[in-house]
């Protein structure tokens, strides 16, 4: 297994050197330019020039590049364009609300999909079956920014029972209560896109696995029916839920990105949309750089769970 481990990683450094390469050349010939949004708008060409020249856009793309590369084998991400801050120190203080709000959103999310997939497989083609899969419907089709305002609306702007946005009440003493209140809104929007996705394939994967003939065995010896859909079949109906798993969380940084603009919650998503605006193409490929080394090790956790949940699986 370590040998596994150790082999992947060496396989995801071309895969991270190609994704940064892409990332760059998209960022770079988009439309806009960083020295436009810094720049007082009755400035002359020659203070633009000298302002490009001090941010080294004067250079050719590829020689932008294989600078910014050189700093990164360094550990150096760079300076924002936008406010001179070190990159580094940005993502410091914005990561820790992203890790928040996709966790407690993944575990929301599990929390209410397993047991409802269970149920809907136990219960196939009744009427409750009907409306876990009606949920599920709502839960894939409701677009997140959608949802949201929905939301806000109800229980922030209606009811006024919860915040509408932000990490905690502006002029407040914070705490963990504030916070918690202020994620309910945000994490449950998310959690639900993420419930409907999974009650789906919980749902497949237990239909599946509860027609073996070891399940009627087993029910036939007068196990328990909780024994036998908990312990037994769950167990093997857990590969392709770990599958989703690991489709899971490149889906969930996309919606982390939207939730976050419409909650103003302060993580990487609204960083996200704030460096775009501004054309801060260091904070773009610094956050481009690190959702990439998410999704990898996602991918890589999820193989390790494979063998965790299947022993029969071995890597060589």
């Amino acid at each position: 297994m370590f040998q596994y481990i150790v082999r992947r990683i060496l396989i995801a450094i071309p895969v991270l050197f190609g994704v940064t390469v892409l990332n760059f050349f998209i960022i770079n010939i988009a439309p806009g330019n960083p020295v436009d949004m810094l720049v007082n708008p009755s400035a002359t060409p020659a203070q633009i020039a000298m302002e490009k020249q001090s941010l080294g856009l004067d250079q050719p793309v590829w020689v932008q590049y294989i600078h910014w590369l050189g700093e990164l084998l360094h550990g150096n991400l760079g300076y924002s364009y936008a406010t001179r801050e070190p990159v580094t120190q940005i993502l410091a203080a914005h990561i820790g609300p992203t890790v928040l709000l996709m966790g407690t959103a993944l575990i929301i999310g599990y929390l209410i999909a397993i047991p409802l997939g269970i149920l809907c497989a136990r219960k196939q083609n009744s009427w409750v079956d009907y409306l876990v899969t009606g949920f599920s419907f709502f839960g894939i089709s409701v677009p997140h920014f959608f949802l949201g305002l929905g939301v806000i609306y109800v229980f922030a702007s209606k009811f006024n029972i919860l915040p509408t946005g932000s990490m905690n009440t502006l002029g407040g003493n914070g705490g963990i209560i504030d916070t918690v209140s202020h994620l309910i809104l945000p994490a449950s929007v998310l959690a639900i896109g993420i419930a409907g996705n999974m009650v789906r394939y919980v749902r497949s994967s237990m239909l599946d696995v509860l027609g073996k003939d070891y399940l009627r065995t087993a029910k036939a010896k007068g196990l328990r029916q909780f024994m036998i859909t908990n312990k037994h079949a769950l167990r093997n109906a857990l590969i392709p839920i770990i599958t989703v798993i690991g489709i899971d969380i490149p889906m969930l940084i996309g919606g982390a990105i939207v939730t976050e603009q419409v909650f103003q919650w302060p993580g990487l998503g609204l960083l996200t949309i704030n460096s775009i605006t501004s054309r801060d193409y260091s904070t773009l490929m610094a956050i481009n750089l690190l959702a990439a080394i998410a999704v990898l090790l996602s991918n890589l956790l999820t193989d390790i769970l494979y063998a965790v949940a299947d022993p029969r699986i071995r890597y060589e």
